[in-house]
């Protein structure tokens, strides 16, 4: 904070002492016998003014009934918001209600503070002081350059959570996390090819109290801790939030009473995660969102399960199917669709960062004559995704982050796949998993085939990982991040593969900007 900054704030009496004044939530509690803050704290949908704060009590996170072994009754919960890690400059301080119904979370909303700086957060309830945070409010107007990471599916029984931690270490601006940050399944439910390296909680996820419960064995793992505490995340849900391969009001596996499984799912995610209170909407979770970083960038999450058709042709990676080409089927949803091509056409930043959970980009799993999809990503949604390509062509330097595939993928996006010639509109650029499928494929010889198979994507690579990009007004350059193995704590991380996009100039589209990707040793 600087001077001019610093006086403005005292004289609006928004600065305290370091030191806490004691209200009836500071005296040693009688009934919490044990630290409430077991499930860590995080922040999240930043903006130029503000951010959401987060943190769930619980005193015994694994407990059987999902409640975390807290009270029948709301817990007061204080919060602290400092200019300085030190906490001796506090702008802004509160007391939320952690609220029996709301599995004891607290959503605390905040606005009016410094565009585009650091700030630190923290709790305290009944005497006892959660960890303490990171966050950032986003900038106005032109900016310094925006490092950001993004992260996917992580599958707790695959492996540990080295990526989160090492994705910490690197002290991203901002993190875009796209789906799948629990499992729904029971033990061993999904086994990895490395096999399991942990345990889920009993029994595969079907009422609230199962979903609060998995949620809290996530959120106990200090290395996905460190990751929340590190900077504010944006976050969306993909199919296992609730259940493999759902799509829209259908279950995927013919459930007949989905529709109160999904909303009891829906209000656990809530609960765990750092969104802001109007996103719950009965038993509708709002994710599709814009958070503009100043003139750089601009980010568009979509939700890609909530809306949607059901999937083509009985779903699964398939060939001849005809369903998927009609022009009548939606990913989006019609109002969705409306929303962000609004958003594109709107845009005026310099950037555009599509954030959503599938593949976009055409995929041909099967090697040789013939051609097999996977109908549960855009290629299930054929038109959709040509009108999806039309706006991105005429939005101003866009690029496409996607999350599902467990294994880090850099295409190109073209109206005609087929076609060499065709023009690019985007890039995508889809994030290997944090945990999802364990170590990974022993053989990767089988790379070379798809690449050659699908000539638009010039990398693929199935370890574990994450990206870091970092964003200026001229380029945006993406490491791809992996580790050798998860089976074990400890791995390193390294860059594996390098993408550097120069900023196009004049017309919309990327296919303007000649992307250079070099193999980084």
């Amino acid at each position: 904070m600087d001077r001019r900054a610093f006086l403005t704030a005292a004289t609006a009496g928004l600065l305290t002492s370091q030191t806490w004044a004691a209200p009836a939530s500071a005296r040693p509690s009688r009934t919490l016998r044990a630290d409430p803050f077991t499930l860590g704290v995080a922040s999240g949908d930043p903006s130029a003014g503000g951010f959401v704060l987060w943190t769930r009590l619980a005193v015994e996170p694994l407990s059987g009934d999902g409640r975390g072994g807290m009270p029948a009754r709301d817990v007061e919960v204080d919060w602290q918001v400092a200019a300085d890690e030190r906490f001796s400059t506090i702008v802004r301080s509160g007391t939320a209600t952690a609220r029996a119904r709301d599995a004891h979370s607290v959503h605390v909303e905040l606005d009016g503070l410094e565009p585009g700086r650091d700030y630190f957060y923290r709790f305290r309830s009944e005497g006892r002081l959660s960890p303490e945070g990171r966050t950032r409010t986003t900038p106005t107007g032109a900016t310094t350059p925006l490092t950001f990471a993004v992260a996917a599916c992580a599958h707790y029984e695959h492996g540990y959570y080295t990526a989160y931690r090492r994705l910490a270490e690197q002290e991203p601006d901002l993190v875009v996390f796209l789906g799948d940050y629990m499992y729904e399944y029971g033990p061993s439910g999904y086994t990895a090819l490395a096999g399991r390296v942990r345990t889920h909680t009993p029994g595969k996820c079907r009422t609230l109290a199962d979903y609060r419960l998995r949620h809290a064995q996530y959120k106990s793992d200090h290395d996905l801790q460190k990751a929340h505490a590190t900077a504010p995340w944006l976050v969306a849900f993909d199919d296992h939030e609730i259940e493999n391969n759902w799509a829209g009001s259908v279950s995927s596996t013919g459930e007949a009473d989905f529709a109160s499984r999904r909303a009891q799912a829906f209000r656990a995610y809530y609960e765990n995660m750092p969104l802001r209170r109007g996103s719950l909407q009965g038993a509708v979770l709002r994710v599709n969102r814009r958070v503009s970083w100043g003139t750089l960038a601009r980010f568009h999450l979509l939700d890609t399960r909530q809306f949607r058709d059901d999937q083509a042709c009985l779903d699964g990676v398939r060939a001849g199917c005809d369903e998927r080409l009609a022009d009548r089927r939606t990913l989006l949803g019609a109002e969705q669709w409306r929303w962000l091509e609004d958003g594109l056409r709107g845009s005026t930043t310099r950037w555009n960062l599509l954030g959503q959970q599938i593949m976009v980009a055409q995929r041909d799993y099967k090697i040789g004559p013939g051609r097999e999809v996977n109908l549960d990503s855009w290629d299930g949604y054929a038109a959709e995704r040509t009108r999806l390509l039309g706006a991105l062509s005429r939005t101003p330097n866009p690029v496409v982050l996607t999350g599902d595939a467990h294994m880090h993928h850099l295409a190109e996006l073209k109206p005609d796949f087929d076609d060499p010639d065709s023009p690019v509109v985007a890039r995508e650029l889809v994030a290997s998993s944090v945990a999802s499928d364990g170590d990974g494929y022993r053989d990767r010889t089988w790379i070379a085939e798809a690449l050659q198979e699908n000539p638009h994507f010039s990398y693929i690579d199935q370890r574990r990982g994450y990206l870091m990009g970092r964003l200026t007004a001229d380029e945006l350059s993406v490491d791809f991040r992996t580790l050798d193995y998860i089976s074990r704590r400890g791995a390193p991380a390294r860059t594996s593969h390098t993408l550097t996009l120069p900023a196009a100039e004049g017309a919309p589209g990327a296919a303007r900007a000649a992307a250079a990707a070099r193999p980084v040793s």
